[in-house]
């Protein structure tokens, strides 16, 4: 239902930018500005000055409950950041203030107000949202990604390597190709593992997508939990960073794909081998039988990266099978898979063996498969403080293996896609870099939007 043609223009109007962020926003200031007035010209100066305490009472109140939820007691497992605090504390203040209206105001005024809340909620909802990129446009809310099958595209396996496909290039002899890469929606059976999962997502680069393509390298990307793999790709903005590379790079890129790790939204399948599936052997033996069968890949290792619990589940899998990848991403992860508490993950997921869960920690994993000679980007939001400490303590444990190790602070930024965004565009590079594809041209601290920690 919802890839009805006719529904695409509402599915991908943005919920981050443009005309409907800034329509809740003028009706919410409209209204809050039509309630005073009407209390003013009532001549309720009583109400009028209630409605003002009441109001900055409600910005106080919502602020502090939401730095104890975020800060002291971490009710979400990550902190939000100031900038969400703040976004939270501003809407409560917006709907406090129309709330006075409902309870001064009579009739129609009173229906004005009451209307007036729900839209100042949605103008929070979407400012939060803003803040973190999770849910870009309407469509990202449904699962919506507009997104052909890869079974409509012509796909061909690669017939030469990339090395041929630079000569023919620099001939003028190169394929022809089109100007950009393109998303779809795969299918990639669980034939070793058995796991349940949705669709996965593929980014192919223009020369995946010629009649003669050649060998490419492979990234596999996650985002977090709840999420899904349109969530990737569509809040981190990867497709216009790696068309941008391939028109630099006689249509080369790297190839990207975005598993599904957990099943569902609700599901954390903590990237392990459990009693609740066997989610390792998929990301790690499934979808590269897939990939080598279905797609123009190389030989080469691969690169495993991801968001949160997907940058978790690269720090875990990584080291673990470090004869498939090569690089290792990881942005705002954490210590250890998490679902609920230590006692009841070994319980539920590992029939009572800690050793097996113990394993599974990302520093311990490294730590177990030293020495070795991967690279690890680690990256946090400046904002996310939890995130800036277990980046260095799994910093260290890569360090101590032998690994190239390179830590990122994205200043202005929490747990959130903007970090992902700014951590990925060197990745990208230095990935391609290691691939073949072509050169790195400049050293990461001279990327925007991100500080080199030492």
């Amino acid at each position: 239902m919802l890839n009805q043609p006719w529904l695409k223009p509402v599915m991908e109007c943005s919920l981050v930018s443009g005309a409907l962020p800034w329509m809740f926003w003028i009706l919410t200031i409209a209204g809050m500005i039509a309630v005073l007035a009407f209390l003013i010209k009532e001549g309720e100066r009583k109400r009028v000055i209630i409605t003002l305490i009441a109001t900055v009472a409600g910005g106080a109140i919502g602020y502090l409950l939401t730095w104890l939820c975020s800060d002291v007691f971490v009710v979400f497992g990550v902190e939000m950041g100031a900038k969400v605090i703040r976004a939270v504390a501003i809407g409560c203040a917006m709907m406090v203030l129309l709330i006075c209206g409902i309870v001064f105001l009579r009739r129609w005024k009173r229906a004005l107000a009451s209307v007036a809340v729900v839209v100042a909620l949605f103008a929070t909802c979407i400012h939060v949202d803003a803040i973190y990129e999770e849910f870009p446009t309407i469509g990202s809310l449904f699962g919506y990604t507009g997104y052909s099958r890869l079974s409509s595209a012509k796909l061909r396996k690669s017939t030469m390597s990339v090395k041929e496909w630079k000569k023919l290039a620099a001939e003028g002899k190169m394929p022809t190709t089109p100007k950009e890469g393109r998303i779809y929606d795969a299918s990639i059976p669980a034939a070793k593992s058995g796991f349940k999962v949705r669709d996965a997502m593929v980014y192919l680069p223009p020369a995946a997508l010629s009649a003669e393509p050649p060998e490419l390298p492979v990234m596999e990307l996650m985002a977090g939990q709840p999420g899904s793999p349109g969530r990737f790709f569509q809040a981190s903005h990867i497709k216009g960073m790696l068309d941008k590379y391939a028109s630099k790079h006689d249509g080369l890129a790297p190839i990207v794909i975005s598993p599904d790790q957990n099943g569902s939204n609700s599901n954390n399948s903590l990237c392990a081998d459990t009693s609740q599936g066997k989610a390792e052997t998929y990301l790690t033996k499934d979808v590269v039988d897939w990939a080598k069968k279905n797609l123009p890949v190389s030989d080469q290792r691969w690169a495993i990266g991801g968001f949160s619990q997907g940058g978790t589940c690269a720090t875990q899998l990584g080291p673990r099978h470090a004869e498939q990848y090569s690089l290792i991403m990881a942005v705002g992860g954490e210590l250890q898979p998490t679902s609920g508490s230590i006692e009841h993950m070994v319980s539920e997921y590992f029939n009572g063996n800690k050793a097996a869960y113990e394993a599974q920690i990302p520093a311990n994993a490294i730590k177990e498969h030293a020495p070795s000679d991967q690279v690890m980007i680690l990256g946090s939001g400046a904002l996310d403080h939890q995130s800036l400490t277990n980046l260095e303590t799994n910093a260290k444990a890569g360090i101590q293996a032998g690994m190239t190790v390179t830590k990122i602070k994205v200043p202005d930024s929490a747990h959130d896609w903007h970090a992902v965004q700014a951590v990925l565009k060197p990745t990208i590079d230095w990935f391609a870099d290691m691939s073949g594809l072509g050169k790195m041209t400049k050293a990461i601290n001279e990327y925007e939007s991100l500080e080199v920690l030492p």
